[in-house]
């Protein structure tokens, strides 16, 4: 779990690897989240759209940080292929599904996901998709190694999913056939843009279609070294600006799975070629690493009574 303790009459937060200080800039040991995010955005994957081959040499970056880990498949190998529709053609997408099992004896699960691929090159320009979505992944990665060294009461799966870009294709394959009864899925975390935000916030949506959602979001926005705030999830956001349907967590609000949306508003590299490692802030990403982190612990410890709530 994270630890909380008091160095020079200012709050740490250790979590994942990181010591953040509180009214301090700080960035310590175990830079891991932000060496997966500079791996998946190196210019040699090539903006890893669905199908691609800088798309194959990011699956093989996270199937080797799934096995430092010692994530077990979830399904009989960590690969669930797919298929898609594209125009005329037929595409092929890739999920990448791991688990943690729980020491409680519930039979409820927290599903993780994040997107791995992004919109590859265009026009001559590569599209390396930093904060979209490479910060995700490596927040789902460090919730996994966070969960690893101290073991989840619920059983955790960990989807990395494909083609979001073109329609949330993978995150639709993976609730078409889940590798367990969906029904036991008490709640999706879903994290999609996580590392570049002007103000220093994160957005948690999900508590206006489950508002026994909003006190669990209020209690963790007084925890989390990060401002967290709730929103983007009905009235009085509207259009692009209501994101229930706009990333991987659509396909499990579609199935009537309970959901939190943990991201970033837009900024001005979003689907711009500029969205490169060199511009993520180390400090706020840092930060909201640990808050996804903590949000993930938070999520699995109160699980069976959220989904006690979520059938009232």
């Amino acid at each position: 779990m994270f630890q909380v303790f008091e160095v020079s009459r200012r709050v740490a937060v250790v979590v994942a690897g990181f010591v953040w200080l509180a009214g301090t800039p700080a960035w310590a040991a175990g830079e891991q989240a932000l060496k997966d995010v500079e791996v998946l955005s190196t210019d040699a994957m090539a903006g890893r759209a669905a199908g691609s081959s800088g798309s194959a040499l990011a699956r093989a970056h996270i199937l080797k940080r799934f096995a430092e880990i010692g994530l077990q498949p979830a399904h009989g190998g960590f690969e669930q292929p797919f298929s898609f529709p594209a125009g005329t053609e037929t595409r092929q997408g890739v999920n990448l599904v791991g688990k943690i099992t729980g020491t409680g004896g519930s039979d409820k699960v927290l599903a993780v996901s994040a997107h791995y691929d992004h919109l590859g090159v265009r026009k001559g320009e590569i599209y390396n998709g930093a904060d979209d979505n490479a910060s995700g992944v490596a927040g789902l990665l460090a919730i996994a190694e966070s969960f690893a060294k101290t073991p989840p009461r619920h059983t955790v799966i960990f989807a990395v999913v494909d083609a979001e870009e073109v329609g949330h294709r993978g995150s639709a394959a993976f609730v078409a056939a889940p590798p367990i009864p969906l029904a036991r899925v008490a709640l999706n975390l879903n994290l999609d843009m996580l590392s570049k935000s002007a103000k220093g916030e994160l957005y948690a949506a999900g508590g206006h279609h489950f508002p026994w959602l909003k006190p669990r979001l209020a209690a963790l926005a007084g925890k989390v070294p990060v401002t967290l705030k709730q929103g983007h999830d009905g009235p009085p956001w509207t259009g692009d600006d209501d994101w229930t349907l706009a990333s991987d967590h659509a396909a499990f609000h579609q199935a009537g799975v309970p959901w939190v949306y943990l991201g970033v508003e837009d900024h001005p590299e979003y689907h711009r070629p500029t969205d490169d490692f060199a511009t993520v802030p180390r400090d706020f990403f840092a930060r909201s690493v640990a808050s996804v982190v903590m949000a993930a612990r938070s999520f699995d410890q109160d699980l069976d009574a959220m989904a006690k709530d979520a059938r009232r």
